[in-house]
């Protein structure tokens, strides 16, 4: 069976994003380590799943950066995001303009159920925070890949909302000061 995990950042307070979604606290990605476990974790998959505002903002974002001409790792990684098939996730949303992307308006936790199921690589969940918070609360994600940035914001979007429990499977330090945390579901 895939697994749903989750790659996100996160301050020190617990946020992943500030009050208004802004994510100008995070630190760049630097440390080849870090970078290196970003490719794999990247690689381990071959669906996205997103919430409605974290698509219409992001992916048009990397689509973007994909038709650039530079030639660094940011065009590498928004080439990949670009090819996986995206499922936004939406009550609302009637169509969307973006690369091998779909919308899935059915019940969520049938529709991760049944995604997890289906053969192939294990399916990343990129967000937004209200998005991920459902997630959670409904018990749907396996692994939770945090990267916890060395600042705090005060207030800002959560990701949990109720009490919830995890195994911690690894902890790992980056030169950068971000330290990554892999929770998996129990």
């Amino acid at each position: 069976m895939r697994k749903l995990k989750l790659q996100m950042n996160m301050t020190l307070d617990g946020f992943v994003g500030d009050s208004k979604g802004e994510l100008n606290w995070m630190l760049p990605e630097v440390d080849e380590k870090q970078i290196q476990y970003l490719h794999e974790l990247t690689n381990s998959i071959d669906t996205i799943i997103l919430g409605r505002v974290m698509a219409t903002e992001g992916i048009p974002y990397w689509e973007s950066v994909a038709k650039s001409k530079s030639k660094n790792e940011e065009v590498a990684y928004a080439n990949l995001f670009v090819k996986t098939p995206k499922i936004i996730f939406s009550k609302t949303l009637k169509n969307f303009e973006g690369e091998n992307t779909s919308i899935e308006k059915g019940n969520l936790k049938k529709a991760i159920t049944q995604l997890k199921s289906e053969p192939g690589k294990d399916i990343m969940v990129y967000g937004g925070a209200r998005f991920v918070l459902s997630l959670i609360e409904q018990n749907l994600i396996d692994e939770l890949h945090l990267f916890v940035h060395p600042v705090a914001i005060g207030n800002g979007l959560p990701i949990f909302g109720k009490k919830s429990k995890f195994e911690l499977e690894k902890s790992e330090t980056y030169s950068n000061g971000i330290v990554l945390h892999l929770y998996k579901s129990v």
